[in-house]
C-alpha cells in the first residue's frame, strides 16, 4: 500500500487541488484550477459573483443571494437582473436578500446583475443545470452611507458568545491511489458587530488520519496538534476561513469518515470525486446526485443544519483497489526461482551458480515489470490514470523488458 501523504504533500497541494474540484463541479471557473500551491481562500469579497452548485435549489434555478460589504447585511427589496436567456429577467430580493429565477433553460449560460449604491455587480457566466440550481452571492462594497457596515466597523471589545460553522462550509474528498485526501473548507461564522470569545473549537479527526495540516490561506487562529484540529478566538465580525486536510489509507472497498463538531453546522456540504463505482451514503444528507464536468464525474450531497457535538457521519463505498494477485504470484515465483537457484548452487560449479544466480534476478525483474504492467492497466481502467500517463509508462515497460529478454537470451546461449 502506498505510504500516506506526509503534512508537506497535503499543504502543497491542499488548497489548489480543493479548489480544482469544486471548479470542475461548477463546470465553469470558481477559482484558478491546478496543482499550483499558491492558490488562496476567497474573502467575502472575492467570492462575489462566484456560482455554487445547489442540490438545495429546484432543478433549473438559480438563486442570487445581494449583500453589502459581508454576508449578514442583506440588501432587501432591490432588483436582480439575469442575463443570457430569450429576455431579461427581473426579480427583486427578499427579506433574506434573495432572489430566485425558477423555469430557466437547462444549459443556457446566464449571469447575474445588481446595481447598488451606484456600482454594477456582475456574476461570472455559468450554464443552468438540468438538475439541481446555482447559488450565487454578489457583494456590494460596505460604506458609510450603508448604515450597517459602518456601525460594525467601529472597535468593539470581545465578548462572549456563540459562533457557527456557515452554509459555505464544505467537505470535500479526493481519491489518490490507496489514500483518501479529505479537506475541511470551513468559515466559521460570527453573525454579530462585535468579537465573540468561546471555548477553542477542537475537532478531534479519526483516529487513522494521518499528515493532518493547516492549508495556506487558513486564518492563523487554526492549528493542528496531532489529530486535532484546533481553532481559537476571539472570533471577529463576519467569517473566519479555516482550511485543514488530512490523508485517510484504506485497505476495503468502503470506509466510513465520522467527525464530531464543536459549533452548529448551518448546513451540510459534501462533496466527492467520483471513480469507478465509487458511492457516498450518508443519514444526514437530505439531497444528493451526480454531476459530471469536464470528464470528471463528481458526488454530490446536502443536508440540513447539524448541532454543535453531533457527529457528521458519511461512508464511501466502491473505493478502487489493487488486485493482490500480482504480489502473491511475483512472491510464489521468487520462491520457485530461489529453491531453483539453491539446487543449481549445490549442484555445478562457483561459475554456473554465479549465472543462475544472475538469471533468477532477471526473471525476478521481469515479472515484476509484467505486475506494473497489469496495474497500470487496472489504475487505467478505474479512471485514476489518463491515457498520456498511461503510455508513457507502458512504453517504459516494454523497453525494460526488451533489454532483459536481451540478456536471459544471451546467458542461454552461453
Amino acid at each position: 500500500m502506498k505510504e500516506p501523504a506526509s503534512s508537506f504533500r497535503l499543504q502543497a497541494l491542499g488548497v489548489a487541488r480543493c479548489h480544482a474540484v469544486v471548479i470542475a463541479l461548477l463546470g465553469v471557473a470558481l477559482v484558478s484550477a491546478s496543482r499550483v500551491a499558491q492558490a488562496q481562500v476567497p474573502n467575502v469579497a472575492q467570492m462575489s459573483g462566484v456560482p455554487l452548485p445547489a442540490t438545495d435549489v429546484p432543478d433549473a434555478a438559480v438563486v442570487v443571494r445581494l449583500v453589502r460589504g459581508d454576508m449578514s447585511n442583506n440588501v432587501v427589496d432591490h432588483p436582480v437582473e439575469l442575463h443570457g436567456g430569450p429576455s431579461v429577467l427581473t426579480v427583486r430580493t427578499d427579506q433574506n436578500g434573495r432572489a430566485q429565477f425558477t423555469g430557466l433553460t437547462p444549459g443556457s449560460s446566464v449571469h447575474a446583475v445588481a446595481v447598488v449604491d451606484g456600482h454594477r455587480l456582475e456574476s461570472q457566466v455559468f450554464p443552468v443545470p438540468a438538475q439541481g440550481g446555482v447559488r450565487v452571492a454578489l457583494v456590494a462594497a460596505g460604506t458609510a452611507a450603508s448604515g450597517v457596515v459602518a456601525e460594525a466597523a467601529r472597535p468593539a471589545p470581545a465578548g462572549p458568545g456563540a459562533v457557527t460553522l456557515s452554509g459555505q462550509s464544505q467537505f470535500v474528498v479526493e481519491l489518490n491511489d490507496d489514500v483518501l485526501e479529505v479537506f475541511y473548507l470551513l468559515q466559521v461564522s460570527n453573525g454579530g458587530r462585535a468579537p465573540v470569545t468561546t471555548e477553542p473549537l477542537v475537532f478531534a479527526l479519526p483516529s487513522d488520519a494521518v499528515g493532518a495540516a493547516i492549508l495556506e490561506g487558513s486564518s492563523a487562529q487554526a492549528r493542528v496538534d496531532g489529530r486535532r484540529l484546533i481553532v481559537t478566538g476571539p472570533f471577529p465580525p463576519g467569517a473566519t476561513i479555516v482550511q485543514a486536510a488530512y490523508s485517510l489509507p484504506y485497505g476495503r472497498d468502503s470506509v466510513t469518515i465520522e467527525q464530531t463538531l464543536p459549533a452548529t453546522l448551518e448546513s451540510l456540504s459534501l462533496v466527492v470525486t467520483k471513480i469507478g463505482s465509487l458511492h457516498v451514503e450518508s443519514p444526514q444528507m437530505s439531497t444528493h446526485g451526480e454531476m459530471p464536468s469536464e470528464g470528471r464525474t463528481f458526488l454530490v450531497g446536502s443536508g440540513p443544519a447539524i448541532r454543535a457535538g453531533d457527529a457528521l457521519t458519511f461512508t464511501i463505498t466502491g473505493l478502487p483497489r489493487r488486485a493482490s494477485w500480482p504480489r502473491w504470484t511475483t512472491l510464489a515465483l521468487a520462491i520457485v526461482i530461489l529453491a531453483a537457484g539453491a539446487w543449481a548452487s549445490m549442484s555445478i560449479g562457483g561459475k554456473a551458480a554465479a549465472a543462475a544466480e544472475r538469471r533468477r534476478a532477471l526473471q525476478e525483474r521481469r515479472d515484476r515489470l509484467f505486475a506494473d504492467l497489469v496495474r497500470i492497466e487496472q489504475e487505467h481502467r478505474a479512471g485514476g490514470l489518463d491515457d498520456q500517463r498511461r503510455a508513457a509508462r507502458r512504453r517504459d515497460l516494454v523497453a525494460q523488458l526488451e533489454r532483459i529478454y536481451g540478456e536471459l537470451d544471451q546467458g542461454l546461449a552461453a
